[in-house]
């Protein structure tokens, strides 16, 4: 079915389209431009919202769950339940995100995400307005005692390629994303093997010092997870792993823009060292995302909710709450360029990733994963891979 909607404006994001109008065939979008430089075929349905703002929906490539669930609980049940609450908020495309646990622990919630992930594209993506999963980021285990958060400690552990393979077996072609400190004994090894079978290396929870982030920058390391949180702090005499992000071009920094996580001159800092190019805009959510405040869970430890701000029973922060809309109004209130903080929410992961001929990008023969906003910069309305056009 053809739906040809009109609106106000539209972001691609690196291109912006006054009177835009975008035409989807089924889960694709067949065309995008100006109202009046592209053919709206006769037998479309015509749907206009006039001044919304239209952008491509949101990757997200740290999430550990949402609507009440967990990612590591990875049944169906579960996984459709994060989906869900995610494209509510504007989030098309996530990257299940696990925690340091039990090897067998992490093996089984690998197999299940895989195995959700195949199901998914097996059913050629056709599903209700369901965030798609794209894969799996493991956070952990090869993570530094010093800076694990709130990581189990007992289940940390040393670097060591036979437990690397034996996850990369359990996510069977799934896994694009290895969260480690490379300052650890075997790390830059382990880094090499990740890379060799095609996973994002991230340097997170880590005390590395700037020399020990450098050697794994210089090896293939290209990521940085939530930059500012769980690392050695910087100095202007011991700049750390902050001070190889901040100054190495290829290298994305996620930041988690809560208002909580990190100030607001921090997080001015990172934006002015990165540029638009360089910084991914992260939720860190868990399982409390898009509920009231209350007890849940993450991984295998319990984690209250206070207004609005996820912490575990030592009070510790504990991932987020957060919903990507609201990072992006607040980003945007920091006096960052609302098409740059879009670029921060979608083409930027999806790059990273390799996915972005189909994500994060408002173009012809990418999938139909749409983003409407009104003059406030809050959602009114979300497509998924075509779905909710009508």
């Amino acid at each position: 079915m053809l739906t040809a909607i009109f609106c106000a404006r539209a972001f691609t994001p690196l291109e912006e389209i006054r009177d835009a109008a975008i035409v989807i065939d089924g889960a694709r979008i067949a065309a995008i431009g100006s109202r009046d430089s592209i053919a709206i075929p006769s037998n479309a349905r015509q749907v206009e919202m006039r001044g919304a703002t239209l952008i491509p929906g949101f990757v997200d490539v740290h999430v550990h769950g949402a609507g009440g669930h967990d990612v590591m609980e990875a049944s169906v049940e579960a996984l459709d339940a994060i989906a869900e609450t995610l494209a509510r908020s504007g989030t098309t495309s996530f990257v299940a995100t696990t925690v340091t646990a039990a090897p067998a622990e992490i093996y089984a919630s690998a197999d299940r995400i895989a195995n959700h992930i195949q199901t998914q594209a097996a059913n050629g993506g056709k599903s209700p307005a369901r965030a798609e999963c794209l894969g799996i980021h493991f956070e952990g285990p090869f993570i530094s005692a010093k800076r694990r958060g709130v990581h189990p400690e007992q289940w940390i552990s040393p670097p060591a390629i036979p437990f690397l393979r034996r996850m990369l077996g359990h996510a069977d072609g799934c896994a694009r994303i290895l969260t480690l400190a490379p300052e650890l004994p075997g790390a830059i090894e382990l880094a090499d093997a990740a890379i060799a079978k095609g996973l994002i290396v991230s340097l997170g929870h880590t005390d590395a010092t700037y020399e020990e982030a450098m050697a794994a920058i210089q090896r293939g390391a290209r990521h940085a997870a939530h930059v500012f949180n769980a690392m050695r702090p910087f100095s202007h005499r011991d700049t750390g792993v902050i001070g190889a992000v901040l100054t190495s071009a290829g290298v994305s920094a996620e930041l988690i823009a809560d208002d909580v996580h990190v100030d607001a001159a921090a997080m001015k800092m990172l934006l002015a060292a990165k540029g638009a190019a360089g910084v991914t805009l992260v939720s860190d959510g868990t399982s409390a995302t898009g509920m009231p405040d209350g007890n849940y869970r993450l991984g295998g430890f319990d984690v209250k909710v206070s207004g609005g701000v996820v912490r575990n029973a030592e009070g510790k922060l504990a991932g987020s709450a957060l919903t990507l809309d609201r990072a992006l109004r607040n980003v945007v209130a920091l006096g960052i360029e609302f098409k740059d903080v879009v670029r921060m929410l979608t083409l930027n992961p999806a790059r990273e990733l390799g996915t972005e001929s189909r994500k994060g990008v408002l173009a012809a023969g990418a999938d139909a994963d749409l983003v409407f906003l009104d003059e406030e910069m809050r959602i009114e309305r979300v497509v998924v891979r075509g779905t909710g056009a009508d």
